[in-house]
């Protein structure tokens, strides 16, 4: 007869209990918005469009160790300095993040939930601009793990300089 213990193959449930945990428990869209404020004469234009990205995100606690975290990407596409169109997609997920530090959970929020919910965006927006009769526009990826560092050493910088403003 075989005992039930870590050496066997048995997990420990304490241990299994404590562990982090990451879930996606849905993904959904908030809004969608899709103007073409200057047709039909934007159509008969000529010239280089020029694309612009806004992107943010917003972390909005529902619960115990339950998250919702919002993408919105704002792309603006001008013909000169007419505004061809503008789509503005909020793209949601609710996360269930357990047993996470602090520092941990704040990564998993600023980066791996928003990988999750971008192929999303970049699919609406591609649908919505082909939809509105302009070429296909695809989001290239965003390397969200360096725009949370980023965000993170701004964060430092400042702390660093209101602490030698108070000394």
């Amino acid at each position: 007869m075989a005992e039930n213990s870590p050496a066997n193959g048995a997990a420990n449930p304490a241990a299994v209990a404590n562990q982090a945990q990451l879930n996606l428990q849905k993904v959904y869209t908030k809004d969608v918005s899709f103007e073409v404020p200057n047709s039909p004469k934007v159509f008969q234009l000529q010239g280089q469009p020029g694309v612009e990205l806004n992107l943010s995100q917003r972390v909005n606690t529902l619960g115990t160790d339950v998250y919702e975290v919002v993408l919105s990407v704002t792309v603006t596409c001008k013909i000169e300095d007419n505004t061809a169109y503008l789509a503005e997609v909020h793209q949601a997920g609710i996360f269930g993040i357990t047993n996470f530090d602090d520092v941990s959970r704040d990564g998993v929020l600023g980066t791996y939930c928003p990988n999750v919910l971008f192929p999303y965006v970049r699919q609406i927006v591609s649908d919505l601009v082909q939809g509105g009769g302009f070429p296909p526009l695809f989001l290239q990826p965003i390397n969200f793990d360096a725009i949370y560092a980023e965000q993170q050493r701004r964060r430092a910088e400042a702390s660093a300089e209101g602490q030698a403003l108070n000394s």
